[in-house]
């Protein structure tokens, strides 16, 4: 099992794009509010978009998650889905925010 983590922008941010000749079941997404109190101002809300192929773009036939709100000191888990991806599908999180969400992904090669 592999994970990623990365922070999420206020633009595209890519956590997972398949390699040439692989394919990948996501078991889990966490997306994480780090910020340092709970404090409404430091609440955010992110998408997700699962995007088929290496040219495929971001839009509404490919979100997953649509403004999921994320209030401060809170943690998000996708994990009740699996997802299977190919050689070149992304997947995409983008927030309003550059400040506020982290991001982890595990997965596995099948």
């Amino acid at each position: 099992m592999a994970i990623n983590n990365t922070l999420i922008g206020a633009s595209d941010t890519i956590i997972l794009d398949v390699p040439a000749g692989k394919k990948y079941a996501v078991s889990t997404i966490l997306v994480c509010n780090y910020a340092p109190t709970t404090s409404t101002t430091y609440d955010s809300s992110f998408d997700m978009h699962v995007i088929k192929t290496s040219g495929g773009v971001k839009g509404n036939a490919n979100k997953v998650l649509n403004n999921v709100e994320m209030p401060a000191q809170e943690t998000f888990s996708f994990n009740t889905e699996r997802l299977i991806l190919e050689e070149g599908d992304r997947v995409l999180l983008i927030s309003p925010d550059a400040d506020k969400l982290s991001a982890v992904i595990s997965y596995l090669e099948v």
